[in-house]
């Protein structure tokens, strides 16, 4: 079965252009106007990836995305007027895969659609074992990571970071290498790398494994557990 979108959209001919466009790739839709209605229809339907407008009536789109993220790893990508770049990192702190900006070209979101939709396919078809590092364990197929046997919380980009981090131990990855595993098309900027990063050393802190993250002044950053 094709996967299923919603489209989180408040622009009704925004919207059907979108859903017209989905169509046309093949992939079944479902639309909601304001916060209120998506999370009705995400529970409801419980789609593949979620297109998702910053500015909505009622509950934002930055307020859905938290309680969606709260709830599992659906895919989400943002679609904002909002060009700043703190606007941008904000919503991919709080868990959103990709981000587009209007205006855009409906084929380019239908692209960032694929491509989203394609990373998140990866891990589920990996039969890859899982990755270790000190008291870090990665399962890349179950999309899980666990600090001494306990689930570390991150968000699909945290987790493609630190996985990609961890195939790896000790070697020093570039800011571009790692937004390149992490949001292959996206136009994110690479201190949204940073970004991601910080949130990941506060959790491994948390769980009593910060020793791991390292940042390389100059280059970027490494895992590698200690000596």
């Amino acid at each position: 079965m094709s996967a299923l979108i919603l489209i989180v959209e408040d622009e009704p001919q925004l919207a059907e252009v979108l859903e017209a466009y989905a169509r046309q790739e093949g992939y079944r839709t479902e639309r909601a106007a304001d916060g209120l209605m998506a999370l009705t229809a995400y529970r409801a339907a419980h789609p593949d990836l979620i297109l998702l407008d910053v500015m909505l009536p009622g509950k934002s789109g930055l307020d859905v995305l938290k309680i969606v993220r709260a709830d599992g790893l659906t895919p989400v990508i943002l679609v904002t007027a909002r060009a700043e770049e703190t606007d941008q990192i904000v919503g991919l702190e709080l868990g959103a895969d990709d981000y587009v900006v209007k205006p855009f070209r409906p084929r380019e979101v239908m692209a960032r659609v694929k491509a989203v939709l394609r990373r998140a396919t990866a891990a589920l078809e990996s039969n890859e074992k899982p990755l270790r590092v000190g008291e870090l364990e990665i399962d890349r197929r179950g999309v899980s990571a666990r600090v001494h046997g306990h689930p570390l919380a991150l968000t699909p980009a945290e987790f493609r970071l630190l996985a990609h981090l961890a195939q790896a131990p000790g070697r020093a990855f570039t800011r571009e290498e790692l937004l390149a595993a992490a949001l292959p098309e996206s136009e994110a900027l690479e201190r949204v790398v940073d970004a991601h990063l910080a949130s990941v050393r506060r959790k491994l802190e948390a769980a009593h494994a910060g020793g791991l993250l390292h940042t390389v002044r100059g280059i970027g950053y490494r895992l590698e557990a200690s000596a």
